[in-house]
């Protein structure tokens, strides 16, 4: 299995980026799909995560500028970001928990490379 993440960039202040984050391989089902970032010296901490039935939960520093979305006949999740500020600068990683064909009956996590996001004028 594969997390295949891009759209990441350097945006001005007040911008917006879309990432996306497509998952690949012996895949027998997708459980939650979500994002997490990390600065240089600071812990990887939840951006936003959505269940496979589209419920979806945001980090108070984020709500109401960012949406996390999915679409589950392409095994991928999205990440809209708007009215971006430079403290959303970080490496932003995709996350999902995935039941494979050889272990359908528990998920385990799997993570994407990590994109650059970068929030600057």
């Amino acid at each position: 299995v594969q997390l295949q993440a891009s759209g990441g960039g350097l945006v001005q202040p007040g911008g917006s980026l879309r990432l996306s984050c497509a998952a690949s391989g012996s895949i027998f089902s997708i459980n939650d799909m979500g994002w997490y970032r990390q600065v240089p010296g600071k812990q990887r901490e939840l951006v936003a995560v959505v269940t496979s039935g589209g419920s979806a939960r945001y980090a108070d520093s984020v709500k109401g500028r960012f949406t996390i979305s999915r679409d589950n006949a392409k095994s991928t999740v999205y990440l809209q970001m708007n009215s971006l500020k430079p403290e959303d600068t970080a490496v932003y990683y995709c996350n999902a928990n995935i039941q494979t064909y050889a272990s359908r009956w528990y998920g385990m996590d799997y993570w994407g490379k990590g994109t650059q996001v970068t929030v600057s004028s």
